[in-house]
């Protein structure tokens, strides 16, 4: 938090408090995307030594904002924590970046944020180094049997999703004998969002992207058709609580109308 935030601390928690009781909590959204942008942009703007100390504030934060949600009763939350194309980044930007999460990974269950929790990874984590899909799997493990859902995206990209959906599909349908001639016969919406990567989930109500980018970069392309979207100006490591309220409560004031 930088010197102005601190000295702003007690009008922000006013501020927080009127936006929390004045929120429709019946209202608000059962599943919430998050694209986490900015780390870098947050890094050159405050002058940070290097990106990894941009990387640990965000994660930080991620870790902070786990708990909003859950003292905010928020069922599901996805997070996109790495596209496939961050995956181009120089080695020397990822390290530091892979570093991170392991640490992140392996504190979220000693934390709060891993209470009453189910953490599943989607993405291609077959490009990840063998030490952070190791981290990853442990967090699964450990956390697998809460009531909230918190499914977290790495290497993720979303119209990969949707080939190997079609691809998934096409193969279940040729392995019950349907010829290649009838095969578009059987694909449809439902179809499809049965193959995608976490199909259990609902789909997203609201999907929030922080750094002032207002695009979805590929994120759930599938799922957040009829989604409400909120682009948040501030980078996510300086991303706030009262940024999170505000998101909800614009959200609640919405008349969501599906596409109709």
């Amino acid at each position: 938090m930088s010197v102005k935030d601190s000295a702003l601390k007690p009008i922000y928690r006013i501020y927080e408090d009127r936006l929390r009781k004045g929120l429709n909590v019946d209202a608000l959204p059962n599943h919430i995307g998050v694209i986490h942008d900015g780390h870098r942009r947050y890094a050159r703007a405050e002058g940070l030594p290097d990106y990894a100390a941009s990387y640990r504030v965000g994660m930080a934060k991620f870790v902070e904002f786990l708990q909003w949600t859950a003292d905010l009763d928020i069922e599901a939350v996805t997070c996109w924590l790495l596209s496939t194309e961050n995956l181009a980044r120089p080695q020397e930007e990822l390290d530091p970046y892979y570093a991170v999460l392991i640490e992140m990974f392996n504190e979220i269950p000693k934390s709060s944020a891993g209470e009453n929790v189910k953490v599943r990874f989607i993405g291609s984590l077959d490009l990840l180094p063998t030490d952070l899909v190791d981290a990853a799997k442990r967090l699964e493990a450990e956390c697998s049997t809460g009531s909230r859902r918190v499914t977290i995206a790495l290497a993720y990209g979303g119209r990969q999703e949707i080939v190997d959906a079609v691809k998934d599909l096409v193969d279940d349908l040729a392995s019950s004998g349907v010829s290649s001639s009838h095969l578009a016969d059987h694909i449809d919406a439902n179809a499809m969002s049965s193959r995608m990567y976490a199909s259990d989930l609902p789909d997203p109500d609201l999907v929030l992207r922080t750094s002032g980018e207002a695009r979805l970069s590929g994120f759930l392309l599938w799922q957040a058709a009829y989604a409400e979207y909120s682009f948040v100006d501030v980078y996510w490591p300086a991303f706030r609580y009262i940024d999170f309220l505000r998101a909800l409560r614009d959200y609640t004031r919405r008349e969501r109308r599906y596409g109709k």
